[in-house]
């Protein structure tokens, strides 16, 4: 169970920690996402830094354990909101939300499966 524990969390961690930094430089992507979703460019920066949160948060899990669940909760609302952003504007592409979903799920699983709720 450790080795899944800690096999998830860091893939989970780390595709978040790119996910943010994609936001964070200002790459075109998230821009052009952003203006498919009807979401405000001023909002890319905040949306990569609850990413970078996110990463760090099932970093430090380890440590804190209530923090990487929380983190991964966070996670996990986070990913719902930018799946049904897309599915509100009609938009069938989002395999890549629900691939950060599924691993940002299995990290809150394998958190609470490893440390309990608390």
């Amino acid at each position: 169970m450790f080795a899944a524990y800690v096999t998830i969390t860091v893939v989970a961690s780390v595709f978040n920690a790119i996910a943010a930094v994609t936001y964070l430089i200002g790459h075109d992507y998230p821009k052009t996402q952003a203006d498919m979703k009807g979401v405000p460019r001023s909002w890319v920066p905040r949306l990569g830094m609850c990413l970078a949160a996110g990463s760090v948060g099932l970093a430090a899990g380890f440590v804190v354990p209530l923090l990487g669940n929380l983190a991964a909760v966070g996670l996990v609302l986070y990913f719902v909101g930018a799946i049904t952003a897309h599915l509100r504007v009609r938009s069938r592409d989002i395999v890549g939300g629900i691939v950060f979903l599924s691993t940002a799920a299995a990290a809150l699983v394998v958190n609470l499966n490893y440390h309990g709720l608390w």
